[in-house]
């Protein structure tokens, strides 16, 4: 099984950016957690990170036929974004929405998810944990 992590803008920024929010922990850190978990599963995983909404898109049409579930973290393209919505609807891979945060205690512009109805489930508020157990309820499949 491959599962392709994605993750939005700023995502990169990790352990700077309003670690108030987002913890002090960096997007390395967030790559190692995910490797490890992963290999105990028995799962192969890609990364990708952009902060260019088409490149994303490009990534998601590009895992067409070659991996078995995305984990995604659109960042501040899930309330912005059709595009990646209907990349992820194109391809028909089983996908889960991660947050690092909970948007929907956050401003109100935060709450709205546009890729939330093209996955098979949201995670959001558990730190990279919610990571995990995106990976696990797609290794389950």
């Amino acid at each position: 099984m491959k599962i392709l992590v994605v993750n939005g803008p700023n995502i990169n920024m990790l352990g700077i950016r309003e670690p108030e929010i987002y913890g002090s922990r960096t997007y390395s850190d967030l790559v190692a957690q995910i490797t490890s978990e992963a290999a105990k599963l028995g799962v192969k995983v890609e990364f990708f990170q952009s902060n260019h909404e088409g490149a994303i898109v490009d990534k998601i049409q590009e895992a067409y036929g070659k991996v078995d579930g995305i984990i995604i973290n659109p960042a501040a393209y899930t309330h912005t974004s059709i595009a990646i919505a209907d990349a992820i609807k194109a391809v028909g891979i089983p996908a889960v929405e991660v947050h690092i945060s909970d948007p929907d205690t956050r401003e109100e512009f935060r709450r709205v998810s546009y890729v939330r109805p093209a996955c098979i489930a949201t995670i959001k508020g558990k730190g990279f944990d919610g990571y995990l157990e995106a990976l696990r309820i797609l290794a389950k499949r």
